[in-house]
């Protein structure tokens, strides 16, 4: 697949990382985005690579002598590692850097969300509607509703597959898991982990995990059916 969109790369990025989910952040930023990804940076006690990509990794103790925050943005692709408390860590601390932090929003969703902070990364297939506000350092990965008036405070996960109807808001540092539903005018707390498959209809605590239903292994072989 051609890696390289027409877009004209106006900016130049450092991708803090070196795993699955940096990898798949150069994809993007690449593939679908005024970004040109230059260089990785990793903090030195996990550097164990000189290069990544075909790019440079530079220890991030010293990644502003060598790609200076005047001159390159930086995205913090950490995942969900404890409720994003991780990656909220060193979104801090490029700030204290100087670096501008880069938000992606794919091309191929619909998007149109009244406010998006910076470190977003917002993946293809999505529908975000009017009157919504998305927090800074919030991952959005593909194929979910975001509905209207949706509030998604700062340092989010939200997987794939969920449904957030209108008028909720989602606390900080929360994680909604594939194929959750949330119904209307809920709010979910603050660390929040929200299962797969999770249906939830009433107002969360902090700090709680609700599980979703799983299947049920039924006493018919596969072969009796169809």
């Amino acid at each position: 697949m051609n890696t390289n969109k027409a877009k004209d790369k106006q900016k130049k990025l450092v991708i803090y990382g070196t795993g699955t989910f940096a990898e798949i952040a150069y994809f993007y930023f690449n593939f679908d985005s005024i970004y040109e990804v230059c260089a990785f940076t990793v903090e030195s006690s996990h550097l164990n690579t000189e290069y990544f990509k075909g790019l440079r990794v530079i220890p991030f103790e010293e990644i502003q002598n060598y790609y200076s925050p005047q001159y390159y943005e930086m995205f913090i692709a950490i995942g969900y590692n404890r409720l994003n408390d991780i990656r909220t860590k060193f979104y801090h601390k490029a700030k204290e850097k100087g670096y501008r932090l880069a938000t992606y929003i794919s091309s191929y969703s619909m998007v149109l969300a009244d406010e998006i902070g910076d470190n977003c990364f917002i993946l293809e297939n999505n529908t975000i509607q009017p009157f919504t506000k998305i927090g800074s350092n919030t991952i959005i990965w593909s194929t979910n509703h975001i509905g209207h008036h949706v509030v998604i405070e700062e340092n989010c996960f939200i997987t794939s597959n969920v449904t957030i109807s209108g008028f909720c808001k989602i606390g900080r540092n929360s994680f909604i898991g594939v194929g959750a539903n949330i119904i209307d005018n809920i709010s979910i707390a603050e660390y929040n982990l929200i299962g797969a498959g999770a249906l939830i209809t009433k107002n969360t605590e902090p700090y709680q995990v609700y599980k979703g239903n799983k299947a049920i292994l039924a006493n018919n072989k596969s072969t009796e059916y169809f």
